[in-house]
């Protein structure tokens, strides 16, 4: 979904729990009185400072509470981990308002539980993939497979002998964000459309499911 200026994010973000909003980095926002979540003397966002806001928000909150995180890519993995508690059991009153401008490098399962809304202008691709030129081939092939191309790609990215989860993990994250990028240049909803089934085929594969059969029953 696109929305027209930052100014209606407030709005936006006061109808739900969690909202990602796709943002340029030079292009400032802000919200009057929201609890402010961004990298400090390390450049991550700690789980420490999840934390921190989290407990400042366990009591019963009377008005709505903005907990504006940005860059919100540059959570760590164990902070996005302690985020996406509170998105599975959110609070009344509390709204968390996700900015960046690579909504690609959010944890899978961070993307598939908040709503994702783009300002809507010719947003900027700043450079290419960073994927090699194999795993960009794979990318582009999965995203126009069909089911019975789908078993042959599964079978040509698991032949690896070490590490095959973490490489296939590293080519769906490319199509990915190859999809992302691919919307933000044409705004074409068929490449959005295809994300879900993406992004729940990493999930099942980081949790340790079956590669091959993911890759192919998640995606057909």
């Amino acid at each position: 979904m696109f929305f027209d200026s930052v100014e209606q994010i407030k709005e936006i973000a006061s109808r739900t729990g969690c909202a990602i909003f796709v943002v340029p980095k030079d292009v400032s926002v802000e919200i009057s009185g929201a609890i402010l979540l961004q990298p400090e003397e390390k450049s991550i966002i700690t789980i420490e400072q999840v934390r921190n806001v989290i407990s400042r928000l366990s009591v019963k909150q009377f008005n709505d509470v903005f907990v504006l995180v940005r860059p919100a890519d540059l959570l760590g993995e164990d902070a996005a981990n302690a985020f996406l508690k509170n998105l599975e059991e959110p609070k009344e009153k509390v709204h968390f308002v996700l900015i960046t401008d690579s909504p690609s490098r959010l944890l899978p399962t961070i993307l598939s539980r908040a709503e994702i809304y783009f300002l809507r202008q010719k947003y900027a691709v700043d450079g290419d993939l960073t994927a090699d030129a194999k795993m960009r081939d794979l990318a582009k092939r999965l995203i126009v497979a069909k089911p019975a191309e789908l078993v042959k790609i599964a079978d040509e990215m698991t032949k690896k002998k070490d590490g095959v989860r973490a490489y296939v993990l590293s080519v769906l994250g490319t199509t990915i964000e190859m999809l992302f990028k691919s919307y933000f240049k044409t705004e074409k909803s068929v490449f959005v459309e295809k994300i879900p089934k993406f992004l729940a085929c990493y999930e099942a594969i980081e949790r340790n499911g079956h590669i091959k059969l993911h890759l192919v029953a998640d995606l057909i």
